[in-house]
């Protein structure tokens, strides 16, 4: 009862609160209100992502600057030294992305001044990205060939949107004991008389934006199992409220700037759906007591209570999982790698559809997708062209859609392929042989690619091939999916609309949200089944049936 109790009172309450904030956000952006706006010209679609492209390559070279020079920099009071020219590509790559996949422990390998002025500000501008390009999608589904303008969406959505929510949730943060200073370690002395050296610094801040944004990367290296990123059950639920409630409203804001809100909800019940059967997946089967144990004097009436924080309550272990990974937040709750084998089936599949909720932004993005493939499946299957809020999706349309379904499982399994080809890139760095070893490599691959960040760990992945490999998926997983749907928005948005009929496809009743469930699921099964039967489902065959 308590843990049914806890999931509704995080997953509703989080929905209700969605609601205002969607349209909230829809009015931002939608007004004029921005720091600097003069000189600054509505775009096209194309103009547009040209200039998102210059803005996310800047941002790019800033961090790697002052990754790969921070000894040099200021407010390093814990003398942190220069990275290794792979990780700092890969960490440059990774926050650049909104991914936040970590490679190194923030608290062993990085200054303040890269934490904050490095790694805090992408968390800022890239979620910000995120909100922009969504808002530009919608702009050009509502009919208008202009796009709006990024720069003045960037401002936008940073400044009235990102901002003051992080500044709300850093203040409850700190009050319920999170740290945030910019003194070095603290010194202490244990009870026997040894010496302690505590890393500490600017973490409420940092850890705001790193829920709110989506982004997932943590201060301290265990990220939100760490004691200081995550002080009390207090912060506990106000961190699963804050890796929800952006990308919730993301949908909301979709459906105002378009005036389709009844589609909105069709599609926002349709993530919502997905999301409790994953939350339900993953809490029945950490019921079962861990194989772990199995031959330990352990007593094990309360499920799987490996790799769980206790006193956060072992429910929300499993919930953080799954809300992490079908947020493309990529924080950690608990110890993934801890989870039964099929509980770690939740995250996987999560990160695999990528589009229940998703991302800041771009969660809604990738559903534009599945949609455009609903409405297309639909209009063959009654005999008319398909149409979508008034347009006609033709054969241009449906290959850049086919392009972004398939470049998503091609890096995921494409990547897997290889490393588990080349002994000394694979092989060598896992922790576990078997199924337990591949799913470790499939997982890291499929977080890069979902630009989510969690880590199944067990993976010795600080070396130059899987920073270099991760990094690359990273940059093509993020840039790819906004770049397709955009043009897809711009293609429809220079038709003629067309003229509502009774034979019209209505996209907001629940026949539509059974219809793109069906074409998700199939979709899903087609291109990642097998690898769930190699890992996972393997090793839960391997470990129960003996």
């Amino acid at each position: 009862m308590n843990e049914l109790l806890t999931i509704l009172l995080i997953v509703g309450g989080t929905a209700v609160i969605a609601w205002p904030l969607g349209h909230y956000m829809a009015r931002v952006m939608q007004s004029g209100k921005t720091l600097v706006s003069h000189g600054l010209d509505a775009q096209n679609w194309k103009q547009y992502l040209g200039a998102m492209m210059i803005f996310n390559v800047g941002m790019f070279v800033v961090v790697f600057s002052i990754l790969i020079t921070q000894q040099l920099l200021p407010l390093n009071p814990d003398a942190r030294e220069s990275l290794g020219w792979d990780l700092v590509f890969n960490t440059a790559a990774s926050f650049t992305t909104n991914t936040n996949l970590q490679h190194y422990s923030g608290e062993v390998h990085m200054s303040y001044f890269s934490q904050v002025f490095g790694l805090m500000w992408l968390q800022f501008v890239s979620a910000a990205t995120g909100i922009a390009c969504l808002a530009a999608l919608a702009r050009g589904m509502s009919g208008k060939t202009n796009f709006g303008n990024f720069f003045l969406d960037l401002q936008r959505a940073t400044f009235l949107i990102l901002l003051p929510l992080a500044f709300i949730v850093a203040l409850a943060y700190i009050f319920a004991g999170m740290p945030m200073t910019l003194e070095g370690a603290a010194q202490a002395t244990t009870l026997e008389g040894g010496a302690q050296t505590i890393a500490r610094g600017p973490v409420a801040a940092f850890v705001s934006i790193k829920q709110l944004g989506t982004n997932g990367g943590g201060f301290f290296g265990p990220n939100s199992t760490h004691p200081l990123e995550n002080p009390t059950f207090f912060v506990n639920m106000i961190s699963l409220f804050a890796l929800i409630v952006i990308p919730m409203a993301c949908v909301w804001m979709f459906g105002r700037i378009t005036k389709r809100m009844g589609h909105a909800a069709v599609v926002f019940v349709v993530m919502l759906v997905l999301v409790l059967t994953k939350i339900g997946w993953s809490v029945v089967n950490e019921s079962a007591p861990t194989a772990a144990f199995a031959e330990l004097p352990v007593e094990q009436t309360t499920g799987n209570l490996e790799g769980k924080e206790l006193r956060l309550g072992a429910t929300t272990g499993p919930l953080w999982a799954v809300l992490t990974t079908a947020t493309s937040n990529g924080s950690v709750g608990s110890m993934h790698n801890s989870l039964n084998p099929l509980t770690g089936l939740a995250p996987l599949t999560g990160m695999w559809l990528n589009e229940t909720f998703g991302g800041v932004g771009v969660g809604m993005i990738n559903m534009f997708i599945y949609i455009i493939v609903a409405v297309f499946l639909a209009g063959m299957m009654i005999g008319r062209t398909p149409e979508y809020m008034g347009k006609r999706i033709e054969a241009r349309e449906m290959m850049l859609a086919a392009a972004c379904l398939i470049a998503h499982p091609l890096l995921i399994l494409g990547g897997t392929a290889l490393f588990c080809l080349i002994p000394s890139w694979g092989a060598a760095t896992i922790n576990n042989p078997g199924a337990r070893g591949f799913t470790e490599m499939l997982y890291e691959f499929t977080s890069a690619a979902a630009n989510n960040g969690s880590g199944y760990e067990g993976l010795g992945d600080n070396t130059i091939p899987w920073n270099v490999a991760t990094g690359v998926v990273m940059l093509i997983a993020r840039f790819l999916p906004i770049i397709l749907p955009l043009a897809i928005a711009g293609l429809l948005a220079a038709k003629r609309p067309v003229a509502e009929t009774a034979g019209t496809l209505q996209t907001d009743t629940p026949t539509f949200g059974f219809m793109l469930v069906g074409v998700i699921v199939m979709l899903g099964a087609l291109t990642f089944l097998l690898a769930a039967v190699l890992g996972p489902v393997a090793e839960h065959l391997l470990t129960n049936f003996k």
